[in-house]
């Protein structure tokens, strides 16, 4: 059977061979800063700490697995992206990363914007007290419901993405009696370094109209002509998960070009462009992302060259990360069951949690560590598999990570840089109960996102 036909996925059933993996690392005892929050440490016993609260009392406090989020770093995070860009230029939040309550008020307190898709994430950014102006709307298919509702809490931008959203905006704001800002989302042709699922902006895929067919010049005229909609400016997004801002260049040439036949034909310079997001982080300590001070430089640069060469003003920039932000900032604490050995070929070690707290492996082949966490141990490394205790074979959590040897049940281990999708992207696949967001500061805990309930199951199944 080939790898691309297998019924679990293509690399469901992959076995690695000595030389198909990383070394193990020279201390399985220590932590990659780079794929830990800033707060996690190794503490006097050697328990891992984060926000000085050590991860046994906080799993004895709030049961595993749990998503234990550093608000710290969280924070420094949002602003070290808000000073990168400065006042010139607007940083949204994208919320589908990972939204409650909680996160909207320490980004409303941060200074940044909220970038939302759906009527469930507009009514928690309005619930936790985010200005209406301060959001943004996406998504391919918004609901009659979903744009009645936007336009009612005065949502600064919707991000427009069909003929057929045209005039069904339209005809809302001028029911409402306002004049609604839009942008208008393009595909611009460039597919980023990226998994192929997660890659937005080449031609055969749902988002936006393309620059290519012609459909965006089309957009452009539509919404002119609607007196209710004020036209913004142009949107972009061209994948996830990228290192580099080579993609983006292109996509800045393709949308100033717009910008400047948009100029030509209708003798308008539109005043905003939004390159979207999707920076990547670091999972394993082989990821090097880009700080945020490098990509604001690299990419001001390239809308400031873009434009002179159109000889139009520059624009209001836009950027949008949501990983970025809170990826780093969590990580995934579970408790050790059965420890399985295959002779000859790597030991199966399972948590209480899996696919339906982290389904990324399974969805994206995304690839995590994790670390023993409990204590620290002087034995050798094994080559491990870590597994959740769901009845499906391709329940991975981590796929191949060297663990310690004596691992046993009742351990702690965490898998970090889960903050972005994991939750947002839980299931209850097997009546597992979503685990709870654990935020931690200066010694503190509380959970702002409590763990699901059995009676929380049973209370939907109305019979």
């Amino acid at each position: 059977m080939s790898r691309s036909a297998h019924p679990a996925g293509p690399r469901h059933g992959d076995v690695l061979t000595e030389g198909h993996y990383q070394a193990p690392p020279s201390d399985l005892n220590a932590l990659d800063p780079k794929v830990w929050s800033a707060t996690v440490a190794r503490g006097e016993s050697g328990a891992v700490t984060v926000g000085g609260l050590d991860v046994r009392a906080l799993a004895a406090e709030f049961g595993t697995p749990a998503y234990i989020l550093d608000e710290a770093d969280f924070r420094a995070r949002a602003r070290a992206w808000r000073d990168a860009f400065g006042p010139g230029a607007d940083v949204y939040y994208a919320g589908k990363a990972f939204l409650s309550k909680a996160v909207v008020r320490w980004l409303h307190e941060e200074g940044l914007n909220l970038d939302v898709c759906s009527a469930g994430e507009l009514a928690v950014a309005l619930a936790a007290g985010m200005p209406g102006e301060r959001i943004a709307l996406h998504g391919n298919n918004k609901s009659a419901a979903e744009l009645e509702q936007a336009v009612k809490a005065g949502v600064g931008h919707i991000v427009l993405d069909s003929y057929q959203e045209i005039e069904l905006l339209a005809a809302i704001a001028e029911n409402q009696g306002v004049r609604q800002p839009v942008l208008i989302r393009v595909t611009v042709g460039v597919e980023a370094h990226t998994h192929e699922f997660i890659a937005t902006a080449h031609e055969d895929q749902k988002f936006g109209l393309s620059l290519t067919g012609g459909a965006a010049r089309e957009a452009v005229r539509r919404v002119l002509a609607q007196g209710s909609l004020e036209l913004r400016g142009i949107h972009s997004h061209i994948g996830s998960q990228i290192f580099d801002t080579a993609g983006f260049e292109v996509a800045a040439h393709r949308v100033v070009g717009l910008l400047a036949e948009i100029r030509d034909e209708h003798g308008v310079e539109l005043p905003e462009i939004d390159l979207g997001g999707g920076l990547g982080i670091a999972y394993t300590s082989e990821d090097d992302p880009s700080e945020p001070a490098g990509i604001a430089a690299a990419l001001a640069a390239i809308v400031e060259r873009e434009c002179a060469g159109a000889g139009l003003a520059v624009p209001r920039l836009s950027v949008e990360p949501g990983r970025a932000i809170v990826g780093p900032t969590a990580f995934t604490l579970y408790e050790v069951g059965t420890v399985k050995p295959l002779e000859g070929l790597r030991t199966y070690v399972s948590v209480d949690g899996g696919m339906s707290d982290n389904i990324r492996t399974a969805l994206y082949d995304a690839e995590y560590s994790v670390a023993l966490v409990s204590r620290t141990s002087e034995a050798g490394p094994m080559l491990s598999r870590v597994v959740g205790k769901h009845c499906e074979s391709g329940d991975i959590v981590v796929r191949d990570a060297f663990l310690p040897a004596d691992l046993g049940p009742g351990d702690l281990v965490a898998v970090p840089a889960t903050g972005a999708y994991c939750r947002s992207m839980a299931s209850n696949y097997n009546h597992a109960l979503k685990p709870p967001v654990v935020a931690v500061l200066d010694g503190r805990a509380r959970a702002i996102v409590r763990r699901e309930t059995e009676e929380d199951l049973l209370r939907l199944d109305i019979g």
